[in-house]
């Protein structure tokens, strides 16, 4: 991946603005978070074909929205560490131990609670952000290359 200043000072802004919205969430009590995770329920619900009974309920919709949440912070690792030339599961053991803090700070916030569960499922979507950008860097160079293959024949 190629490294620039300006994709570096991006990449870290948007690495540190994914985990204030983690940490952010996790900071909020069971009872603001449980309404917040009720109106995405009802917004989803005038969404979605079928309404009400195609809508996911509230602990599914967190548990997806923790899913996407470590997607993307697994996706922002793997940029960075590309961008560093730094290859390995460095951006796997970060993801996890964000994953943990993210738990540990629900040790502290009223009427919730950590769970290593949750650690898991948050790897799991820091693997998988993984994934899609190695996925993508990998279709984009070989589109690339073929298209210079392309033009040198």
């Amino acid at each position: 991946m190629i490294r620039t200043d300006k994709r570096m000072r991006l990449c870290i802004a948007l690495l540190i603005c994914n985990l204030i919205f983690i940490w952010g969430n996790s900071a909020l009590p069971g009872q603001i978070s449980g309404a917040f995770s009720d109106w995405v329920k009802e917004m989803l619900a005038h969404i979605l074909p079928g309404g009400e009974e195609t809508a996911p309920g509230g602990g599914l919709l967190r548990k997806m929205a923790h899913f996407t949440e470590f997607t993307a912070l697994g996706a922002l690792l793997t940029w960075l560490f590309g961008m560093l030339r730094k290859k390995g599961v460095w951006p796997l053991l970060l993801g996890a131990a964000a994953a943990c803090v993210d738990e540990t700070i629900q040790c502290f916030v009223p009427e919730r609670g950590p769970s290593i569960k949750d650690v898991a499922l948050d790897s799991c979507g820091v693997l998988t952000g993984m994934i899609l950008v190695y996925l993508g860097h990998t279709i984009y160079k070989r589109i690339v290359l073929q298209s210079t293959w392309r033009k040198q024949t």
